[in-house]
């Protein structure tokens, strides 16, 4: 049995559907594997969840059965047997597939998913793909997460209204905010509002900036592989791969953050911002 340790659990978190969580969970479990650590990827999304179908696997267990074993209090009972393992060319790293029907969802307990992780605390990290709202089971993740990593498309009006209410929720429910990281995704799209105004209006800084790739995602999605495999030379796949390092003390020949792509003047939106949320 290996030595025990203490796992670091980063969560990854949007208050609206579509801002990229899954591949972002998917691609920093990726790359930490690939750095050499013991990774474990949790689909907490438990009624429509998808890294399973992402990465084309067909696991044999999922978190319900995790659930039915601890209720049963089965004392040969090991929650790494109930993990469904991914492995491409050497990277391997571990997942916890979701419930396979919406009711099974609604039947998982929240103390339970706490004890699943107290129990993989033999990783390295865990990582938590977490669905898009302040439900009882993601506050007790995020009050148990190392790090929330608070995942944003900041394009138009509505979306940079809910990115700001949500992170001024996390405040309020005071958590550190040193242990949220802002993420904005597809940061250099073509688009009015820039990230440094979002910035401004929301008071703290992103800390990565995820480059727009369709074609590249949809490579991966399309092969179940994560972007390292299915579109190597992306900048999304270099960005991950500093992401992930970001998380680790390997921070040589890390590259500069993606810069955005020039866009319209954006004074006058930078004005509307203002009359909207100050």
């Amino acid at each position: 049995m290996p030595s025990e340790r203490n796992s670091i659990i980063i969560s990854i978190f949007s208050t609206s559907s579509g801002n990229g969580k899954t591949i972002t969970a998917i691609n920093l479990a990726a790359g930490l594997a690939k750095e050499g650590y013991a990774v474990c990827l949790m689909d907490l999304d438990l009624q429509f969840g998808d890294v399973v179908d992402y990465l084309k696997l067909e696991p044999k267990y999922t978190i319900a059965d995790v659930q039915r074993q601890i209720e049963s209090k089965r004392e040969d009972f090991d929650v790494k047997d109930y993990l469904t393992e991914y492995e491409h060319e050497g990277l391997k790293f571990s997942v916890m597939a979701p419930p396979e029907t919406v009711w099974g969802a609604y039947r998982i307990d929240v103390t339970v998913v706490e004890n699943i992780i107290n129990q993989l605390k033999w990783f390295d990290f865990v990582i938590l793909d977490l669905n898009a709202m302040f439900s009882a089971l993601n506050l007790a993740m995020l009050d148990i997460s190392t790090i929330i990593n608070y995942i944003g498309i900041i394009d138009f009006l509505p979306s940079i209204k809910n990115f700001k209410v949500g992170y001024d929720t996390l405040i309020r429910f005071e958590y550190e905010e040193s242990k949220i990281r802002l993420i904005e995704n597809r940061s250099n799209s073509q688009k009015l509002i820039k990230g440094d105004d979002v910035e401004r209006l929301v008071g703290e800084k992103f800390s990565h900036r995820l480059p727009n790739d369709f074609p590249a995602v949809n490579k991966s999605v399309n092969s179940g592989m994560p972007l390292m495999f299915a579109a190597p030379d992306s900048a999304l796949t270099k960005s991950y791969k500093e992401l992930a390092r970001s998380y680790t003390n390997r921070q040589e020949n890390v590259s500069p953050p993606v810069e955005q792509v020039e866009a319209p003047k954006a004074n006058i939106f930078s004005r509307v911002l203002g009359m909207l949320f100050n």
